[in-house]
């Protein structure tokens, strides 16, 4: 079965090229031009992957408002935002919200639709029964790859696709030093200094919020992170 892409663009050109794109890649596309019409239909089930521009139509936030929805009915659902909005400020901040991805326009074909293609070879290993490795135990965390979940101090993490990917890469091999692109390469992710960044920043947040005390990722500066047993 085709995987399901849904695409929130609010300039009908833009939204039907890239629509069109998918397609011959052998996408299923769901258009929609605004916030509103695409939570309705997603009421009824969500798409395998969300692509979301931020200004959609009067709402110059709306992109934004959007998937902080959905990362609250998923956690792990694919999300990437593109845009032309290509400040820093505006990237980090998409990438706060949960997305995986914040892509600019100018974005080629090709690149665009190998960013996609990672995203969803992540998910499906993320989702192949790997019976008792599937679960890797360090100290106080517990990382399960069959049932797609991070606990910290026995409480669950909500953690994104590149997230969850990034964390089993630092904490499979603890104290070694992981540069950033061996966690692209770990995550099949083609990622750029600044987001990685921001997804540490994103990670560390998430387990701060549960152990105030939590400082199990450390950052060697110049060279990438890793992950510090407990």
């Amino acid at each position: 079965m085709a995987k399901r892409i849904a695409i929130i663009e609010d300039e009908l050109s833009i939204r039907e090229n890239y629509s069109a794109a998918f397609r011959r890649e052998g996408y299923a596309v769901e258009e929609f031009d605004a916030k509103e019409p695409a939570l309705r239909a997603f009421d009824n089930g969500l798409p395998d992957l969300i692509i979301i521009d931020i200004n959609l139509k009067d709402d110059i936030e709306g992109g934004f408002e959007l998937c902080r929805e959905l990362r609250a009915r998923s956690s792990d659902l694919p999300i990437i935002f593109l845009t032309a909005r290509d400040s820093e400020f505006d990237a980090v901040s998409g990438l706060r919200l949960g997305a995986d991805d914040y892509l600019t326009k100018d974005i080629s074909l090709p690149h665009l639709m190998a960013r996609i293609a990672a995203l969803f070879r992540r998910l499906e290993a993320m989702q192949k029964p790997q019976g008792t490795k599937s679960r890797m135990a360090r100290g106080d965390l517990l990382i399960d790859t069959e049932r797609m979940t991070v606990h910290w101090q026995e409480k669950i993490v909500s953690l994104t696709l590149t997230e969850f990917w990034l964390v089993h890469a630092m904490a499979r091999y603890p104290g070694h030093v992981k540069n950033r692109q061996q966690l692209m390469d770990a995550a099949q992710a083609v990622l750029d200094d600044n987001t990685i960044t921001s997804h540490i920043k994103r990670i560390r947040r998430k387990f701060v919020a549960i152990d105030a005390k939590f400082d199990a990722i450390e950052t060697v500066y110049g060279m990438g992170y890793r992950w510090l047993s407990n």
